[in-house]
């Protein structure tokens, strides 16, 4: 038997999005099926980036980085730099979201205040 081909429409339903996300993610370089006139026929390796694209974007990575990660796609190496550059990612995207909370707790506080300040003078004027 051999390798696995998918039609557009098998892998829109298996990762469940839709074909024109596909098309788009194919038109930024990111999928390049084979064409058998206007049928597109995607390998196994694409369904592989279809997938790294959709955890990358859960993860809040940008497209540019879920092609790097694309791009370092190996199996035969065991994926090694592709891991270590994912982890490394991660890192990143870690530090990024605890400064974004630290900055929605400093933004608390400042409403906190803000509504005190409205509670004191409402509370004046009566």
């Amino acid at each position: 038997m051999g390798v696995p081909i998918y039609s557009i429409s098998d892998l829109a339903r298996e990762l469940d999005i839709t074909t024109r996300a596909i098309r788009f993610y194919e038109e930024q370089g990111m999928l390049s099926p084979e064409r058998r006139g206007q049928e597109r026929i995607y390998s196994p390796r694409d369904k592989v980036a279809l997938k790294l694209i959709l955890r990358g974007k859960r993860l809040g990575f940008s497209l540019a980085e879920c092609k790097e990660l694309i791009d370092l796609y190996e199996p035969s190496s065991g994926n090694r730099k592709q891991l270590e550059t994912v982890l490394a990612k991660i890192g990143q995207r870690r530090a990024q979201l605890e400064q974004q909370l630290l900055d929605i707790q400093h933004m608390q506080l400042e409403l906190d205040t803000a509504e005190e300040r409205c509670h004191a003078a409402m509370a004046a004027t009566t």
